[in-house]
C-alpha cells in the first residue's frame, strides 16, 4: 500500500471556501481513479468526489444533503488531485481523505474499491 499526502484542510466560516490537494509518489498514479472521502465524528466514511485517468471524467456524491456544484475534483499534474470547495457548509465537518484505485475504467464510490489512502486532513466549518 501507497501513501498519499493530502493537504490544505483547516477552519472557515459557512459560506467560505478550501482547497484540498493531494498528492500521490509517483507518476504511476496518473493511471488510477482518484477519489475524495470524507469521514464525520461517529459517521461512517462517505463518497464525495472521483475522476477517472483518462482525462476528466469525474463523478460527484449524490446523496441528500450533498449539492453537486459546490465542490469541484480536478487533475493537476500526473501525481496530483484537488478537490475546491466553495459555498462550505456547517456539515461539511469531517476529515477528508484522498484515495486512489487501480481500477481506471470506473470511478468507484464505495471505500473497498480504493487501494491506497492518505492519512486525512481535517476541514472544520464554523457556523
Amino acid at each position: 500500500q501507497v501513501q498519499l499526502v493530502e493537504s490544505g484542510g483547516g477552519l472557515v466560516q459557512a459560506g467560505g471556501s478550501l482547497r484540498l490537494s493531494c498528492t500521490a509518489p509517483s507518476d504511476t498514479f496518473s493511471r488510477f481513479t482518484m477519489g475524495w472521502f470524507r469521514q464525520a465524528p461517529g459517521k461512517e466514511r462517505e463518497f464525495v468526489a472521483g475522476t477517472r485517468w483518462s482525462g476528466g471524467s469525474t463523478y460527484y456524491a449524490d446523496y441528500a444533503g450533498f449539492v453537486k456544484g459546490r465542490f469541484t475534483i480536478a487533475r493537476g499534474n500526473a501525481k496530483n488531485v484537488r478537490l475546491q470547495m466553495n459555498n462550505l457548509k456547517p456539515e461539511d465537518t469531517a476529515i477528508y481523505y484522498c484515495a486512489a484505485s487501480s481500477k481506471s475504467g470506473i470511478v468507484g464510490v464505495t471505500t473497498t474499491m480504493y487501494e491506497h489512502w492518505g492519512q486525512g486532513t481535517q476541514v472544520t466549518v464554523s457556523s
